[in-house]
């Protein structure tokens, strides 16, 4: 603590090129600065000003500490203004960016602002790529990996795609044994709207076997539609596992081909990386990863990672 009082002392000597310019903002005599500063330049063993009968000027040694001590003080700062956020409430305006999937996440965020009443959310749905940074995102989440070293993310969670129909289809239509069955059914599909590509449904193949090119008996850009026109016995479709899990525990919809289907996505949020993190932007984070797939068996969040990417679905 003595030697942070003499390099507060020191600083104050420096910028003011004045041992009585110094005194009298710090409160004490001109006298009492240049006792400390004799003292600090003894025990560090070298001169740090040049003094005549009217002012002093700065050693070339004593320019380098001067660096190191507002180098060390500034720390002391910024570590201070760590710890008052930790401590303040998640407040604000919070702009989020959601795929359009992520109207079936509403349950948990409105679990979130009821937990946080103090917080104002800006939501945005759209699975068009957005630029975190210059469209002013708190924090986005998507789909994908990440190659952006200008933002943070964290892995919510994990989800599959399955392939889905309703009882009364599959007592209609017979139920698929092999991938191959599938070119005699009514397939719903779900379009990528930023590309009007079918999305890929991730049916296992022989290596020998050519990809299916699957009937396309209806295409809608969202999830709901396509959950609806299942339960209405309309065709298979396939979708992620978390946007029927009522459904399928409901019986509405059961899962078919299960053994010929692979795949594992990660949901992500990401955030423009910085030294703080704000509480409304941390208190959101948190939240998701712990309840987006709480009643999932195993934990909800699976990491944290400091490559993220604004351009992911």
């Amino acid at each position: 603590m003595d030697n942070l009082a003499s390099m507060s002392v020191f600083i104050r000597a420096a910028d003011a090129r004045s041992f009585t310019a110094a005194g009298t903002q710090l409160g004490v005599s001109s006298s009492a600065v240049g006792k400390t500063i004799a003292r600090l330049e003894e025990r560090l063993g070298v001169r740090l000003f040049h003094r005549s009968t009217r002012s002093i000027t700065l050693t070339p040694e004593g320019v380098l500490y001067l660096e190191s001590c507002k180098r060390i003080f500034m720390e002391i700062e910024m570590a201070e203004q760590e710890l008052a956020l930790t401590k303040a409430a998640p407040s604000g305006l919070l702009r989020v960016s959601l795929p359009m999937v992520g109207m079936l996440l509403m349950p948990v965020i409105s679990r979130f602002l009821a937990a946080h009443p103090q917080v104002t959310l800006d939501l945005d749905f759209s699975d068009t790529l957005v630029n975190v940074i210059d469209d002013g995102f708190d924090v986005v989440v998507r789909t994908g990996e990440s190659v952006d070293s200008r933002l943070t993310s964290r892995i919510l969670g994990t989800f599959s795609l399955q392939l889905v129909a309703s009882p009364a289809y599959l007592r209609e239509a017979g139920t698929p044994a092999q991938p191959k069955d599938l070119l005699r059914h009514a397939c719903l599909h779900h379009k990528f709207p930023t590309t009007g590509k079918l999305e890929r449904w991730p049916l296992k193949s022989d290596a020998d076997s050519a990809e299916l090119h699957l009937p396309t008996t209806a295409v809608a850009s969202t999830v709901e539609p396509l959950i609806t026109m299942a339960e209405n016995g309309l065709g298979i479709t396939c979708l992620p596992d978390f946007a029927v899990r009522n459904q399928l525990a409901e019986g509405t919809l059961v899962q078919v081909l299960s053994e010929f289907t692979e795949h594992t996505g990660r949901f992500r949020a990401l955030w423009p990386s910085s030294r703080y993190l704000s509480p409304k932007v941390r208190a959101f984070v948190d939240f998701m990863g712990a309840h987006l797939f709480a009643s999932k068996s195993g934990p909800a969040v699976d990491g944290t990672h400091e490559i993220a990417t604004s351009g992911t679905k």
